[in-house]
């Protein structure tokens, strides 16, 4: 309404994208800032940035099972392996050591990658809809024990424990963005198609929860036997969650091959399911931008822990001290979780709602 851009007259203009001032200032300042950002810092910044873009599209996948349509979901380094892998044989080149196609047409191997993906997810989803809690969580989890076995055992596709394969090539309109050319570097390219990928996913993930499928989803991970009652069908509700994160799981698992140039089987570990559960829960379970801000803080928090062997001599960055860099990022791991699970449940997005709140009512608290 004029005068009252705020007050809302209708459910629709509440439920709209970017629906007020500030949020539009935000987002746009955001934007703006990130195509700023490669030419201002150094190129090992702006691989770990693209990387953490990567895992955000992976978390947002993962928070649409578990954090809108309320499915524990433990395997979701199955469903990137299955990505990464499918796109690499697409990609690779039909005379090499492990199978290829030759296809390097980007928008190919990475809908591709999401499509196959996707299917697997469709295969478990019948099982999600038999289970519940605990038990399934312990089946998806089976997925990730499998897909290990799968992968070191099938070297033609894989290449083999401690081999690997080549990743697939990012060539889009026959330019090869992991490349230096004229105008780019080859990390300044990656960074800014991992940004557009990343916007645009969390884009179409926006508009899927706040339509009538995102309130079905809801529905189900309230109370599945009250939404059943109501006429929301869970069979196939649970399906499509599952289809729709595993296809994010896959296209992630693509691009997170493509930016860090190499990974054998023994890197879709259950750790990497871990990762990514810290993901949602540290960013904030049920929200698309809590998926991007544990994606990126869990991303980055690898780059500070890798500098306390300088300051802490009880830590080394091999097996000579009390303990690894690489124990201590497990153990934060779970121990964000627990912190986060009780003291702001609603994770790091929780934390930016408090904020927002103070200053919106501020000098006033009530």
């Amino acid at each position: 309404m004029k005068g009252r851009p705020e007050l809302y007259t209708s459910y629709k203009q509440d439920m709209g994208f970017l629906n007020t001032r500030p949020k539009r200032a935000w987002t746009s300042g955001l934007v703006v800032v990130a195509l700023v950002l490669p030419f201002m810092i150094t190129d090992d910044l702006l691989q770990l940035l693209a990387t953490g873009f990567v895992a955000a599209i992976g978390a947002i996948g993962l928070n649409i099972v578990t954090g809108y349509a309320g499915q524990v979901s433990l395997g979701h380094a199955f469903f990137l392996a299955i990505g990464a892998y499918t796109a690499a044989a697409l990609s690779g080149p039909e005379t090499g050591r492990v199978i290829g196609f030759g296809i390097t047409s980007l928008p190919i191997w990475l809908l591709a990658a999401g499509l196959v993906a996707a299917l697997f997810g469709v295969l478990v989803a019948p099982v999600a809809v038999r289970l519940r809690g605990l038990y399934l969580a312990i089946v998806t989890l089976g997925l990730v024990f499998l897909g290990e076995h799968v992968f070191r055992e099938w070297t033609s596709l894989t290449g083999g424990p401690g081999v690997g394969r080549p990743a697939a090539v990012p060539e889009l309109f026959g330019v090869r963005l992991d490349q230096d050319n004229g105008m780019f570097t080859a990390a300044q390219q990656l960074y800014l198609l991992m940004f557009v990928l990343l916007v645009i996913f969390g884009v179409l993930a926006r508009n899927l929860v706040r339509s009538r499928v995102g309130r079905a989803f809801a529905a189900v991970r309230d109370r599945d036997l009250a939404a059943s009652v109501i006429g929301v069908d869970l069979t196939k509700y649970k399906v499509l969650a599952f289809a729709v994160s595993s296809f994010y799981a896959g296209v992630a698992g693509a691009l997170l091959f493509v930016v860090n140039g190499f990974f054998d089987p023994g890197s879709f570990s259950l750790l990497l399911s871990v990762q990514y559960i810290a993901m949602v829960l540290i960013g904030g379970a049920g929200t698309i931008s809590g998926a991007i801000m544990g994606a990126l803080f869990i991303t980055l928090l690898p780059r500070i822990t890798r500098e306390l062997p300088a300051v802490l001599p009880f830590i080394s960055g091999d097996a000579t001290g009390v303990i690894t860099v690489f124990q201590l990022e497990a153990v934060l791991y779970g121990v964000l979780i627990i912190v986060f699970l009780i003291v702001e449940p609603r994770g790091l997005f929780g934390i930016w709602v408090r904020v927002r709140n103070y200053w919106r009512t501020w000098p006033f608290s009530y």
